[in-house]
Order: structure tokens, then C-alpha cells, then sequence
């Protein structure tokens, strides 16, 4: 592999690194290898004075970055490799606690589809553009795990009432404007501003060693020209939301408030269709984390996360959702158990692991 075909590139400009993912025929999904050199870069671009703040976007206009490579981690799951899935978690965690909490701003330009860990990377930074393209989701219960990278706590402070809860139980796919109205994005472009965008960070220079929030700000005034500034509301569904999904302690909570549904029986329905075909544990456990880490600390949440990541990984579901969605793609996991009334929270204990 060359250079020029490194899963990761970066590269340095005036006053900013670029750091692009570069597997485009894989939506840039994150391999073991593509972790550790995001680290890499990442702590490169802070050490460097001359670096005054950080810029992400992926290779090709399909995708930001699809998540975690599930054929590596499906590959180390069914040979019951705990070691290196553990790793890559871990890894890939301490990689978006890094971003949370560096002194410099960092860009994501998330065109296309940014799902999982693509989300993990984007939620620390501090401008994350969407475009009409893109296409936002977290949709790991379908697999027998979890909404992780952070996203059982940040999600309490970036979306709306309830969206945790609905958008980490459905995987509903969040698209084009919707990105910023639900908290996920923080501004909106058109996918033909994208190199234009670049091009202007990659010669502008801010004057001083100026604070993250302050740069922010900066930075945020100097691409207002490409952002689209009207973003529409949706009461109503917020409404529903709230309704169906916000402060219920489990998931059959949901369903039975779903299943009673009067009005706005279309999109009841297809939730009720989304949560069927996922894990039941992993619906328990991702409901259990929001419940918990909603008011934590991001430090406290990916702790507890790594945790619930390795309980999952033991769990059978998590094997067989890999093996019915990624490996057979049958799409008819054999779940155990296989319904919401037959998973016992009281038993699910992943604070056994240290």
C-alpha cells in the first residue's frame, strides 16, 4: 500500500491539519488499523503549534464514514476473540474521548452516510456540516449490540426529548436537514459547497492563539456563506416522541404505548416494526445505558460503555446478529431471548467487568 492509498490520510495547510478517511470502497468504515492512525494524527495535529484546528471529511461522496468495520469485528467475534474486540473498542472509544476534549476545534464535513462510529467521530466536534446526502443513524441493535461512542450520554445534550430513546431503539435513519433539527449536525450545506469549503479552511488563517470556543466562532463566520440558514421545525412528531418514547423505564414501556397508538398509526407501526426485528437484550441494554448515563460525565459513559461493550460481545446475540445480518444475510437472527417479556434487566450486569 502506498502513500497515497493509506486507509487514513492527513495532511498539513496553512494554519489547519486535514485528516481524511480514505477507504471509500468501504464507506470508510473503521478498521482496527484506521483507529490507530486517527490516534495517530489526531495527537500530532494538537502537538503542533502551527496547527490551529483539525478538519475531517471522508474519501468519495457516498459516505463520511459507515461506522465500524463489522466484517473485522465479525471475523474476531466468531472465533470468540474477546482480546482484539475489546481492543478495538477501547481504542476506538479513547479516540473520540480525545476529540471531546482537545483544545482545538475540529470540523467534520459529514456528506453521505455517518453511521455509528462515523457518529462517534463527529459528536466531538464543534462544527459538524451535513449535507442533502447525508444520512445519520445508529443502527447496532440490528446486530445484537448497542448505540455506543459516547452516544448514550452526548445524545441527552444535543437532541430533543425522547430522541435518545427513539433514535437509539429504531436506528431511524436521520436525514438532510433533519441531522440539525435533531441535534446530530450542527449545520446545513449543499454537497456541491464541499470543495469549496475546503479549499477556503485550507487558506484561512486566524490570527492569535485563540480558545477552542472562540475559534469556534471564528470559523463558524467564515463558512456561513455556504450554510443553508432556515431549518424547518416538526412539532408534531416531536410531540410524538415525547410521547411514545421519553422518560419509559423499559422497553415494553414503548411497545405498549406504541400498540395503543390512535393517531399517527403509519410511523407507530413502523417503530414497532423497527424494535421487532431487533435484539431484545440489546434493546434492554441500550435503554438501561441511556437511563444511566444520560446526566454522567463523558468520562463515566465510555467507561461504562466499554463495559456494556464487552458484556455484548459475550452475549450470544451478538454473534448471531453478525452472522444473520453481515455473514448468511438471511436477516432472521435467532435471538435469545426472543421477546422484550422474556429479558431479565435484573440479570444484565456488565459492572462484573473492570
Amino acid at each position: 500500500m502506498s502513500v497515497t492509498e493509506k486507509p487514513v490520510v492527513m495532511k498539513r495547510h496553512r494554519a489547519m491539519v486535514s485528516i481524511i478517511l480514505n477507504r471509500p470502497e468501504a464507506l470508510n468504515s473503521l478498521s482496527a488499523d484506521m483507529i490507530r492512525l486517527l490516534t495517530a494524527y489526531v495527537q500530532e495535529a494538537l502537538a503542533d503549534p502551527d496547527c490551529r484546528f483539525i478538519l475531517f471529511y471522508g474519501s468519495g461522496r457516498k459516505g463520511f464514514c459507515a461506522g465500524a468495520d463489522i466484517k473485522e469485528l465479525a471475523q474476531a467475534a466468531m472465533a470468540g476473540d474477546e482480546i482484539r474486540l475489546l481492543h478495538f473498542f477501547k481504542t476506538e472509544y479513547a479516540l473520540d474521548l480525545m476529540i471531546h476534549k482537545a483544545a482545538k476545534p475540529f470540523i467534520v464535513l459529514a456528506e453521505g452516510i455517518t453511521m455509528g462510529g462515523g457518529l462517534g467521530l463527529a459528536a466531538g466536534a464543534d462544527l459538524i456540516v451535513a449535507t442533502e446526502s447525508t444520512l445519520m443513524a445508529m443502527p447496532e441493535t440490528l446486530i445484537g449490540f448497542f448505540p455506543d461512542v459516547g452516544a448514550t450520554g452526548w445524545m441527552f445534550t444535543r437532541c430533543p426529548p425522547g430522541y435518545p430513546e427513539y433514535l437509539g431503539l429504531t436506528g431511524h435513519h436521520t436525514t438532510g436537514p433533519e441531522c440539525i433539527r435533531l441535534g446530530l449536525a450542527t449545520h446545513l450545506t449543499r454537497s456541491e459547497n464541499i470543495s469549496d469549503m475546503i479549499r477556503m479552511l485550507e487558506n484561512y488563517s486566524p490570527d492569535g492563539n485563540l480558545p477552542r470556543r472562540v475559534l469556534t466562532g471564528l470559523l463558524s463566520r467564515q463558512l456561513a456563506p455556504f450554510f443553508e440558514p432556515a431549518i424547518p421545525s416538526d412539532p408534531e412528531m416531536d410531540a410524538w416522541v415525547i410521547r411514545h418514547f421519553s422518560g419509559k423505564e423499559t422497553v415494553n414501556d414503548i411497545v405498549i404505548s406504541l400498540g395503543r397508538c390512535e393517531a399517527h398509526d403509519i410511523i407507530c407501526n413502523r417503530a414497532l416494526g423497527s424494535i421487532a426485528e431487533r435484539s431484545p437484550t440489546a434493546l434492554a441494554v441500550t435503554l438501561l445505558l441511556l437511563r444511566r448515563n444520560g446526566h454522567r460525565m463523558l468520562d463515566e459513559v465510555f467507561e461504562a460503555e466499554l463495559k456494556a461493550a464487552r458484556y455484548m460481545s459475550k452475549h450470544p446475540d451478538y454473534a448471531e446478529g453478525i452472522r444473520a445480518r453481515i455473514i448468511d444475510r438471511d436477516n432472521k437472527p435467532r435471538w435469545q431471548p426472543d421477546s422484550h417479556d422474556a429479558v431479565n434487566t435484573t440479570e444484565i450486569d456488565w459492572e462484573q467487568y473492570s
